[in-house]
């Protein structure tokens, strides 16, 4: 009769361990990048078209695909229980390329084929962060970006630029800095779109 008790007993735990490792935790999915970092503006341009390609864009190893980069001083993590709906430098590309879409006075973005007098656009994210000053603390989303514009002919760099981008979430829950997220990506991509036209439209008057 013990023995049979203990059976049942080891039997009750054994699964109750499955049960266990079968349940995962909870995961709230996100996404940013779906508002028009241009919407409202109405820019209009007389200037001549300048055709640009886009590089693959480059993304820091730590930021890339689903998971929200964390950042305290010298520590790093990811926040827990929040994920990208799909790889954060497939969003931010996606967020790019509607707002060359939206904005671009100047440039028309291609993805074919280099025309003879079109230009090659280098995006290389170097910072893609929710940034803590202190453990528990409202965090700024921190965007880096290196931006290269080329010549692929001659390989001549026409510019580069580095910019910076901090918007803070408020307060330390998900959904704000997911928000905090999605506004400095659109003002990111705004001011690459900008930088783009300038510097292409000076390179077609050289």
């Amino acid at each position: 009769m013990i023995r049979s008790s203990l059976l049942i007993a080891a039997a009750s735990v054994a699964l109750s361990g499955c049960a266990l490792l079968a349940t995962p935790d909870p995961v709230q999915l996100y996404r940013f990048g779906g508002g028009s970092a241009f919407a409202g503006t109405g820019a209009t341009s007389a200037c001549p078209d300048v055709h640009v390609s886009m590089r693959r864009i480059d993304f820091p190893e730590a930021s890339r695909g689903d998971r929200i980069l964390a950042v305290t001083g010298a520590e790093a993590a990811y926040i827990k229980g929040a994920r990208w709906v799909s790889p954060a430098e497939t969003l931010f590309e996606e967020a790019l390329r509607n707002a060359f879409a939206d904005g671009g006075t100047c440039t028309v973005l291609s993805s074919g084929p280099l025309t003879r007098d079109g230009l090659l656009l280098s995006v290389d994210v170097r910072r893609f962060e929710a940034a803590y000053a202190a453990p528990g603390a409202a965090p700024d989303a921190n965007i880096v970006v290196l931006l290269r514009l080329v010549r692929p002919g001659d390989r001549t760099i026409v510019a580069e630029d580095r910019i910076s981008v901090s918007e803070s979430a408020g307060e330390n829950r998900q959904s704000a800095i997911v928000a905090a997220f999605d506004r400095a990506t659109a003002e990111a991509s705004r001011q690459i779109v900008l930088w783009t036209d300038q510097q292409g439209f000076q390179a077609t008057r050289n």
